[in-house]
């Protein structure tokens, strides 16, 4: 399986590629990044040295992939954080060639805006973006709580309505949608919700909430959610496998006192997860 990465790239830490593509390689599977920016780190510390890439970088890397005639070998693209609208272009540039060399390609849009805690974090140019143009070119969708209901503009206080917001998300285009921690009114407050919905139906996962809050759990899972849905078909399945792997590794994170996330440690996590989490019919 091979699967074309378009997302951000720190020199220290797990986040964006730093994240999925050693997740991605642990399972099988053979990847392809392309970095949006480098930087040092991520974000959220007090300094970042670096530099956003700009829409020629990702353009000049796909003419090398197109010039070793590979890209009808691409079975899935990922893209996360998006630096700008331009390069927002050039990424779906890049899954509308993928698509004409492998029409059954799956794009996985991971619909990087912010979060709960921090709110917004990227340009407003950048969820515009988004939400005009990339979750409506995506198969699959992956956002958090805060991002479901940023690109729908509708609140999903309840589990009713939060199901309501994800049928809207789906409305827009992606025939599935994960949502990678879902707290409504009905979640136990020691615990996190997951819901993924698609043509087969609506299912919920539950995990116990851990004492930790580290960058990248997102971008690994939405990496480890695209590829078993490739691997397995079902979207359920898949989420109760990615689920259970970032539950082991953010476990292990939180037992090292680390802020950052414990994936190389926690590696055997990918493979064989040391707990299994599985999805509800809702």
């Amino acid at each position: 399986m091979n699967i074309l990465s378009l997302q951000s790239h720190v020199a220290y830490g797990h986040v964006g590629n730093s994240a999925a593509v050693f997740a991605l390689q642990r399972i099988g599977v053979e990847v392809w990044p392309i970095h949006t920016v480098q930087f040092s780190n991520h974000t959220g510390y007090a300094t970042a040295r670096g530099r956003a890439f700009d829409a020629a970088h990702i353009r000049d890397l796909m003419q090398g992939l197109r010039e070793r005639d590979v890209l009808g070998k691409c079975d899935g693209v990922l893209s996360g954080y998006v630096g700008s609208a331009e390069v927002g272009a050039a990424i779906l540039d890049a899954v509308a060639e993928v698509k004409r060399a492998n029409p059954r390609a799956l794009y996985c849009c991971d619909p990087v805006i912010g979060d709960v805690e921090r709110g917004a974090f990227v340009k407003p140019e950048v969820a515009d973006f988004i939400r005009a143009r990339a979750v409506p070119a995506a198969d699959i969708v992956t956002p958090n709580h805060f991002e479901l209901e940023r690109i729908t503009g509708c609140a999903a206080r309840t589990l009713t309505d939060a199901l309501a917001v994800i049928d809207a998300l789906r409305k827009l285009g992606p025939k599935t949608v994960l949502v990678t921690s879902l707290l409504t009114d009905e979640t136990p407050a020691d615990a996190i919700d997951l819901a993924v919905c698609d043509n087969a139906g609506r299912c919920r996962l539950r995990t116990p909430k851990l004492p930790v809050a580290a960058h990248g759990a997102g971008d690994a899972i939405a990496a480890l959610f695209l590829a078993h849905v490739l691997r397995t078909g079902s979207a359920a399945e898949a989420m109760s496998r990615a689920a259970a792997s970032i539950f082991g590794i953010l476990k292990r994170t939180a037992a090292t006192g680390s802020r950052e996330m414990a994936l190389i440690e926690a590696q055997d996590e990918l493979v064989n997860p040391s707990t299994i989490f599985r999805a509800e019919s809702l």
